[in-house]
Order: C-alpha cells, then structure tokens, then sequence
C-alpha cells in the first residue's frame, strides 16, 4: 500500500492528531459542497455523500501525495449534468441514475488507458506560472460560483461572465441575515486566520452556526439550511453497460474529455502542493489513483470524482501532511450517514459557504503573481493568461493556453540567450563578462565570446552577427566559450563551417572550447569535422589562445603589463580524447604521420625540427598540442620516423638528430607538466604506460628501438 510506504517515509513530519482534525473538517465541509455538486450532475443530493466516502478511501490507500484531497467537485458535476441536458434526461430521473454511474466507470477506464501511455509525464512540461495562474483560475471560479449562496441566491455554473451574471441576477433574492451570516464567516475566519492561526476558526464557526439555528430558528427568518438526507451505507451497483449502445460517441467522447479536465486540475494542483513542501509526487501512479477513485465512485452511484482545491486548502490549513486525512474524512462521513443525516438540517448554507470561500481565498496564488511581477513580467503575462483563460473559457482550455504560451517562451529565450564578451582582470586567472565587471579588459586582438544556449536554425544568425560586429580591424583571433552550448543542428553546423573560412580568409583564427566532449560528436555527425581536424575546437580558452601564439602574461587592452600566472593548469588535460572521443587515437597517428613526412621533406630537418617542436609547444597541422597529449604524439611520431629509417627514406643519422631533438622536448615537456602539478605526472606516467604497452603489441620492432634509445640517453644524461 502506498498510504503505509509514506507514513513509513515521512513518520517524522507527520502528526496524526492534526491529520485526523483536518479529515473531519474536509468530511463536515464536504456536506454541502458534494451535496450541491450531485444536484448539479443531475443527482439526489445523498449521492454527494456516496461520492465522499469510499472514493476518498480508495484514493488515500493509492496515492502518492501526502495531502491532496479528492471528492465530488464543480467541474466534472457540471460537464454530467450538461450531458444529461442535452440527451434530454431529467435529472434524479432513474435514466440519470443508470447513466451517471456509467460514465464515472468510463472515465476510470480513460484513466487506465492515460497510465498505460505513461500521460502524467505531461504535466512536467506545464511551468510554474502556468501551475499558479491555472490554480488561480480554478479557485477564482468556485469563489464566483459560491458567491451568491452568500447571500441567500443558488450556486452558479459556467464561465466568469455567466457567473458574473448569475451573481448580478441572484441580488433580486438578495438577503440580508444571510449577507451578515456569510460575508461575516468569511471576515472573522480571515482575521482570526492572521491574528490567532492556530485556532481552528472553520470548526468553531461551523458549531456556531448550528447553533444560531437551534438557538434563534434562523430558517423562519429566511435563512437557508442544508437540505434533510435520508441516511445509511450505499448499495453498491455494476454500471449498465448496455447503454452505450444508444451514444455510444457523445458517451466516450464526453468521458474522455471529464478524464481530460479531471487530469489537468487535479495533477496540477497536486503538484502545485509537493512543490510547496518538497514532497516527491509520481503523476503516473496519480493516474492509476484517479482510476481507482472513479471506478468507487461508478460503484456507489456517484459522477465522476476530481481533486478539491477548495478541501485541499482546508487540510492545508490544519496542517495535513499524510493521507490519514482522508481515512480520517471517510470515516466521518460514514458515521454522518449511519448517524448524523437528521443533523445536517441544521447547518446553515451562508455560514458552510463562507467557509468554503475562505479556503479557496487561501489557495489563490497572489503572494507568486506579486513575485513574478517584480523579477519577470514575460512570466507574470503567462501566469495571468492562464489564470483569466480559466475564467474566460473553462478548465481545460486556460491551461492549453497557458502550455502553448509557455513553449512560446521557451522559444523565445531559446532564440535569444544569454551572451556576453569576455576579457581578463589583471592577476586573475580566470574571464569575466566585460559588460559586469568594470575591471575586466579584453586580449589584444582578441574576441572572446560566450554564448549560453543550443545552437539551432533560430539563433545562428544572431550568434554570427554578434561575432561579426565585434571585430575589428586588429582582430586576429575569435574563441567561443561554448559551456553553454549543449547541441546544435545541422544549420548551425554549416553556418559555423561559413564562419570558419569567412574569418580564415579575413586571416582570422576561429575557435570553439570549453563545451562538453558530446559537442564533438555531433559537429563530426553533421559534417563539419574539418573544425575538429584544423585544429578550431580546442578544449579551453587558454589552449586556444597558445594555439594562436598569445602565452602568459596576456597583454590586455587600456592596461599596462601585468604579471599573470605563468603556468597554465589545463595544459595536464588529455585534450585529444576529449576532441575526438573514439578516434582519438587513430587521429593522434595520423596527424605523427603527417608530422615525420613532412620533417622528412624539408630540405633542412633542423629547421624543420625547430618549427616542430618550438618553445611554446608542439606545433602540427592541427595546431600546438597540449603538454598531456605531446607524450603520446611524440611516441608515435619516433615510430614513424623508424618506420621510415627501414624504409631507406632518412639515414641514420638523420633519425639520431631527430630523435635527439624529441627526447628533449619530451623532457622539457615533462619538467614543465611536473611544475604545474605534480599530480599530473602520476597521471600521465599511468597513461603512458598503456599506451607504451599497445605500441608493444602493434609494433614491436619499433617499440624495442624506442626502449634502447631511451636508455642510451639516459646513460648520456647520467654522464653529464
């Protein structure tokens, strides 16, 4: 059970005594509210009752939400009683007692079909200010379909403006003891809510209107009281199936769309409270919960049941944190129908209303409008689209409203986000947006740009333009900070193909870095590996910079040189691996190979060898290598220099020279790695042996050379 796997969890927060206390007032106000909702679904108003027992039962044992409160409720009862309407069948008629219960099991089968499809996952994409404006909408709508039992009128149905006139038209019964009685309730509960919270003022009044009746007979006065209901448990019953034989269409059709409504409330408001206390809700199971509670309800006679924003308010109120309210609930509206239905005559319906009213005022989401306002006023136009489109065209459609809004928003800031330039402070060593920190001053002739957002057809342009115009005539190289960017479509990939050759034919170097590794893969899948391969995707701003031939200290704009840190810590990176993933190694061999034939051309190999393996780093057709990858690459490049020794394209002389001059790069490299961290050398000496030890198994002969001529100059270093 699920009921006991939360209690279990939550045994800490969870205090009995105030969840039993909010289950009787949920039970005691449900009397009046479910019972005008049957009557609107076309229905003796017992059934209300039925509706509030074993449905609100079987829903507790099922859920996973620790406080929601389920029962017979506005929305769902008005959808039923239209249909009954417009097939023609008069309501409490025996036709309407077959058909409701019907429908209620349709629309728990339409719940088992939305669990099977996993459809809870919908609500995920539905945002806060849509959550809260939709909650807004519903809470605002029961208050407008209350207010005229206020003050002696009959409840409304509808949307805001048939509500309003409903409102407008209930003034000619207009009463004024009921007036007192109900807008009375609502103030004192709502004073007493701020000045003296902890006393449960929902109960102390609903005691005081019955006794006011007892006391002072407020019927003979013209006040109304809740209607007499015979009492006893309900006799269960099987929906006639046969009936869908005759509408078969407007049956499934209209189920679908309760299920629909019922969906979309109660998920919404169910996650609008975990979100409130962090309570971790799975909307699938929800479903198969809201099956279950609707099957009880086809059983008992009932329509369909919703989740209550109003009822959910109130065991808010109380301090509800477990399903035990609902037990609690249940077990109070059973003893109200073996024991308690001659008393209910005695409520008045003013003072019940107000009640309800003061709950729904509670749920209204006014603290978030107020919030949204003041830090985003795209997200508060969102929230009070949804919130109005509720009012003005129904559940359903105010919160496909406010869903489609909030994908247009998404598309929005998709399109347009956040992007800056950056530059250096001097002595820090980090970038900093120039345009927060007024100590920030850009590299020379350098643009720095951070772009934090997927890069997509809709947006590439405003990326390209933004680059465009930052250069100037000095510029000679352009870096993208691309943290941000996570995926990009194949438009953009061909756009940044166009932007890599406009600026190389401007003799400007282009360089993408900081993104995560994945962005490699899918530059390579959408064509544009040749950004890999020429060496303009690196893996930080600092490595780009040294590829472009800017070493430490950088001399930045309107700044006199500053000491800067000297070593550059990403250079013990494996860049490579995080280049090419996969082909890493394959890519490695190729670019040693490239390498040693092109030392083997030159007309001069000591020159060659210079331009190769210069002060700043080793320099290839693909750019400078990192000191963590020149290990590896200058393994494979002596390799290639052996292979080509036997081949009789270099002497031997030559390969001594040239390996002379690698071993002492690699030492140098190794010296300097060893500075910057010397964590970094444990790492590197472990690499190296396994790539020490694949060399040995690809190429033996090679590998046996490269171990004696390492110890040969080792000797020579010892003798020194």
């Amino acid at each position: 059970m699920r009921l006991i796997t939360v209690l279990r969890k939550n045994s800490k927060n969870i205090s009995f005594a105030k969840d039993c206390t909010a289950g009787i007032i949920v039970a005691l106000v449900s009397l009046p509210i479910s019972m005008g909702y049957a009557q609107l679904a076309g229905l003796p108003v017992v059934y209300g009752l039925y509706g509030s027992l074993l449905p609100i039962l079987v829903y507790g044992f099922l859920t996973t939400s620790p406080q929601f409160v389920v029962g017979v409720d506005a929305m769902p009862a008005v959808m039923v009683g239209g249909l009954l309407a417009e097939l023609g069948i008069a309501a409490e008629s025996e036709e309407a007692l077959q058909l409701v219960p019907l429908i209620s099991f349709l629309v728990a089968l339409w719940f088992l079909v939305f669990y099977l499809l996993r459809a809870g996952r919908v609500v995920k994409y539905i945002s806060t200010p849509v959550m809260g404006g939709f909650i807004s909408g519903v809470g605002a709508t029961i208050i407008l379909m209350q207010v005229p039992k206020l003050f002696g009128g009959s409840a409304g149905t509808g949307e805001e403006i048939l509500l309003v006139e409903h409102i407008v038209q209930e003034f000619d019964e207009f009463h004024v003891l009921s007036a007192i009685l109900g807008f009375g309730t609502i103030l004192i509960i709502l004073l007493c809510k701020k000045w003296i919270p902890k006393v449960p003022m929902t109960v102390i009044m609903m005691v005081v209107g019955a006794a006011l009746q007892l006391t002072c007979q407020l019927d003979q006065y013209g006040v109304k009281l809740l209607p007499e209901v015979s009492g006893g448990l309900p006799r269960f019953m099987m929906p006639d199936v046969w009936l869908l034989t005759e509408n078969t269409a407007d049956l499934l059709m209209r189920s679908l769309s309760i299920a629909a409504v019922i969906m979309a409330q109660t998920l919404l408001a169910t996650g609008n409270y975990a979100m409130k206390y962090g309570d971790e809700v799975d909307n699938n199971a929800e479903l198969l919960a809201y099956a279950g509670m609707n099957l009880a309800g086809g059983l008992v006679g009932c329509c369909p049941i919703n989740g209550s924003v109003s009822r959910s308010g109130i065991a808010d109120s109380f301090g509800c944190r477990s399903q035990v309210m609902s037990i609690a609930a249940a077990m109070t509206m059973l003893f109200v129908l073996l024991f308690g239905t001659p008393f209910l005559k005695y409520l008045p319906v003013p003072v019940l209303t107000g009640i309800v009213i003061t709950a729904l005022i509670g749920i209204l989401e006014t603290a978030l409008a107020k919030k949204l306002w003041k830090t985003g006023k795209n997200e508060w136009f969102i929230f009070m689209v949804a919130f109005l489109g509720v009012l003005l065209f129904g559940t359903v459609n105010g919160v496909v409203i406010g869903v489609v809004l909030s994908f247009i928003e998404v598309a929005l800031r998709a399109v347009t986000p956040p992007a800056t330039f950056l530059g250096r402070i001097p002595g820090q060593g980090n970038y900093f947006a120039l345009d927060r920190n007024s100590a920030a001053r850009p590299i020379k002739y350098t643009v720095i740009y951070r772009f934090s957002g997927n890069l997509f057809f809709a947006n590439i342009d405003r990326f390209e333009k933004d680059i465009l115009n930052a250069i100037d005539s000095d510029t000679k190289q352009v870096i993208v900070d691309a943290r941000g960017i996570g995926s990009l479509d194949i438009t953009a990939a061909d756009r940044l193909l166009l932007l890599h050759k406009k600026l190389k034919d401007r003799g400007i170097r282009f360089y993408l870095t900081e993104h995560d590794g994945t962005l490699n893969d899918q530059i390579r899948a959408l064509g544009a590996g040749s950004l890999l391969k020429e060496g303009a995707v690196r893996r930080t701003i600092s490595l780009a910079l040294r590829d472009a031939g800017v070493n430490k200290p950088y001399e930045l704009e309107d700044t006199p040189a500053a000491v800067e840190f000297a070593a550059e810590t990403t250079e013990q990176l494996p860049e490579f691996e995080w280049a090419f993933g996969n082909e890493a190694e394959r890519y490695m061999q190729k670019l040693a190979d490239s390498a040693a034939d092109e030392l083997v051309q030159a007309e001069t190999s000591e020159v060659q060898v210079a331009k190769l393996l210069d002060g700043h780093g080793v320099q290839t057709s693909w750019g400078k290598i990192g000191l963590f990858d020149e290990n590896e690459f200058l393994d494979y490049l002596e390799i290639r220099l052996e292979e080509l020794t036997h081949k009789g394209r270099i002497s031997k002389q030559q390969e001594a020279v040239l390996e002379r001059h690698i071993e002492e790069r690699r030492q140098f490299g190794e010296e300097r790695l060893d500075k910057i961290n010397p964590h970094a050398m444990d790492l590197l000496a472990k690499h190296r042996a396994e790539i020490r030890e694949h060399i040995r198994k690809q190429y033996p002969q090679e590998y046996e050379h490269l171990v004696k001529l390492r110890e040969e100059l080792q000797k020579q270093a010892e003798q020194k």
